[in-house]
């Protein structure tokens, strides 16, 4: 005979990387996640909602490529067709731009929000479901919209709660520019891009041949935005790298002059992660946070070369992580019998009622069993002191 405890730990169970979200955390997210889409909306973003499950081929587009290892496929019964569970937003609003709206003016701004599946979890992320909010600022090339899509993206998480911000920027075309020119075989090119990756400067110096002096003052000039300015101020570099280092001095400063409190650093050789991206690229972190807490960029949307656009992702784990835990919400234990009246008053001032639901003989005490704050008696609120006393707050 199964041991009841036993089977209920196995119906409990759930594969690793995935949770119950339970109160009241589940409706804090809920709460936060509206909050940061509707100061997102402020700014001229416009909502969209993409299925969980499309085509394989178009989900796959573009900056959808990057994540196709992370993809959990299936096949349509209807269709006979491979499809997957969406593993990043970016790459549907990319494709809901450049099909269904594709005759909308451009610049486009679109905003969205909902659940992400990966196969696979990271190292510093457990999880594999996980809850993306985000934004994109299509069809213009300029730097105020690369400016813009970061600063919206810090001006929602500041309206989550969020203030110890710090932005890190990139511009992963850059370091491609200057060894375009050294025609190094491809295990060659491969190494030498390894050790950049991992700013080994030694190493950059042994294989970097005639761009070695380049690199390494890239790589020196990693570091807080004014010093990495000025460490990059002279260099010479190839034209193509040259206006690629003038977009990011010119975002940087565009940051910098909108939110000057904002810790920006600038790494001017990071690619990792933003192999996909055509311009500035960059992460938001949050101190007391391990991971970042949201990441976007410049791309070009569904790999179409005459179209291009910028944005951002946040990850709600993260964001929660940064905040201070919820509290469940205060609510007021109406007893069996009150007027209906009564309770539909209180929640039209903003309170939560609890109704009970048979006569019990000690109101206060079954209060307290529903994990109520106060009880409605006698046409008054009545908060429960935590040491049995009663307050009336009427």
């Amino acid at each position: 005979m199964s041991d009841p405890m036993t089977d209920l730990g196995r119906r409990a169970l759930l594969p690793a990387g995935l949770r119950d979200v339970l109160p009241p955390n589940a409706e804090n997210e809920a709460r936060l996640i509206e909050v940061m889409v509707a100061r997102t909306a402020t700014h001229g973003y416009e909502r969209v909602k993409p299925p969980l499950i499309e085509f394989e081929t178009s989900l796959l587009e573009g900056p959808g490529a990057a994540l196709s290892s992370r993809v959990f496929r299936l096949m349509d019964p209807m269709s006979q067709r491979m499809m997957g569970v969406r593993a990043d937003m970016t790459a549907q609003v990319a494709r809901i731009a450049s099909t269904r709206l594709k005759n909308v003016p451009r610049p486009l701004r679109l905003c969205y929000a909902g659940e992400v599946l990966h196969t696979t979890a990271e190292q510093v992320s457990p999880e594999r479901e996980m809850v993306q909010v985000g934004a994109e600022l299509i069809g213009s090339h300029t730097a105020a919209a690369d400016a813009e899509i970061i600063l919206v993206g810090i001006e929602a998480l500041r309206a989550a709660g969020i203030e110890r911000l710090s932005l890190d920027l990139m511009v992963p075309p850059l370091v491609p520019a200057v060894l375009a020119g050294l025609d190094l075989p491809a295990a060659e090119a491969a190494r030498l891009r390894a050790a950049i990756d991992r700013k080994d400067t030694a190493a950059v110096e042994e294989l970097g041949g005639k761009v070695a002096p380049v690199l390494t003052r890239l790589l020196a000039a990693t570091g807080p935005k004014d010093n990495a300015l000025a460490a990059l101020a002279g260099i010479d570099l190839p034209e193509e790298a040259r206006a690629a280092l003038d977009r990011l001095t010119e975002v940087a400063d565009l940051v910098a002059a909108a939110a000057p409190g904002l810790a920006i650093t600038l790494d001017p050789v990071e690619n990792r992660g933003f192999e996909y991206h055509t311009g500035i690229a960059f992460s938001l972190f949050v101190r007391g946070v391990r991971a970042e807490v949201g990441r976007g960029g410049r791309y070009r949307p569904n790999g179409d070369p005459n179209e291009t656009a910028t944005g951002f992702t946040l990850y709600m784990e993260k964001v929660l992580q940064a905040l201070p835990a919820p509290k469940r919400r205060e609510a007021v234990f109406v007893p069996h019998g009150a007027p209906r009246e009564a309770a539909a008053a209180l929640r039209a001032e903003g309170r939560v009622t609890v109704q009970g639901l048979e006569p019990v003989a000690d109101v206060v005490a079954e209060a307290r069993r529903q994990r109520c704050a106060a009880v409605w008696q006698d046409g008054k609120v009545i908060a429960l002191g935590k040491a049995g006393a009663s307050e009336d707050k009427a």
